[in-house]
């Protein structure tokens, strides 16, 4: 049976791959200077988290409406992000289509990598269903279709060029370690942010978990190794409803702001 991003999008083991997208991303440098010059992001992670990946899981599950909501929010974030080049530094454009190719890539390089590990590798039919799905998350902003490469293969070149010259600057390096290493964020975060602090450095590629200080040893590894082999054997088994809770609560919370603008437009019509 071919299974794509409709059976996978929403499980929330990939959250276990959401510090290594966010890293990859921040390791671009002009993704990295646009974040550190304009995000709340250190001072707002889950807010920006949840933001994020309810724009994914509309983009997979939701509705036109829900569709065309999350596009707008993801538009006017951008709008502010961008600054010529000064003497300092190259400038950025959230709105560059290089930039949100790069974005999806890491989405969908991460999501990948979660799912094997867990579920083991996927058939061909799966894969390329899967590859074909995650175009939609760039395309339904302003990522030319075409730019997407071609079929997996492409992709397999794309990434790897781009990963083999990927190095992080200071404006990346601060942003990332601000949340990998929160000091002024709600208790529950800072308790969890050690496991998964260790499961982003695991994930990432030798030379960007570097560039981010993330110490990595022998010791580590064997660790790491465990701590995946023993999610392969024990999540798959969890109910539907825990594995994809974090996806209901983002599109119910989505509903919600959606209700809500709608019966803000009705009072303003009646008062006009």
């Amino acid at each position: 049976m071919v299974r794509g991003m409709a059976d996978y999008g929403g499980e929330g083991i990939l959250l276990a791959g959401a510090g290594r997208a966010l890293l990859l991303q921040l390791a671009d440098p002009a993704v990295g200077r646009g974040v550190d010059e304009h995000s709340t992001f250190v001072g707002r992670p889950v807010n920006r988290l949840k933001g994020t990946l309810t724009y994914v899981y509309a983009i997979v599950y939701g509705t036109d409406e829900q569709v065309n909501e999350v596009r707008r929010r993801v538009n006017r974030a951008h709008v502010p992000v961008r600054r010529a080049d000064n003497e300092e530094s190259p400038g950025y454009n959230a709105f560059d289509p290089q930039l949100q190719l790069w974005v999806v890539a890491t989405l969908y390089d991460t999501a990948i990598t979660i799912i094997e590990k867990i579920y083991g590798p996927l058939d061909d039919e799966s894969a390329d269903a899967m590859y074909r799905d995650y175009a939609r998350i760039g395309t339904a902003l302003q990522l030319p279709p075409d730019m997407w490469p071609e079929d997996r293969a492409a992709f397999r070149r794309y990434w790897d060029q781009r990963i083999s010259t990927l190095r992080a600057e200071a404006g990346g390096v601060r942003v990332g370690r601000g949340l990998l290493f929160p000091k002024h964020t709600a208790l529950w975060y800072r308790a969890i942010i050690p496991p998964a602090r260790f499961l982003t450095a695991g994930f990432l590629p030798p030379h960007v978990r570097q560039d981010f200080g993330l110490p990595w040893s022998g010791r580590h590894q064997r660790r790491f190794d465990r701590t995946v082999r023993v999610l392969a054997l024990t999540y798959p088994k969890l109910p539907r409803r825990i594995r994809h809770w974090f996806k209901d609560y983002c599109l119910g919370e989505l509903d919600k702001d959606l209700r809500k603008n709608r019966q803000s437009a009705q009072r303003q019509g009646v008062r006009a």
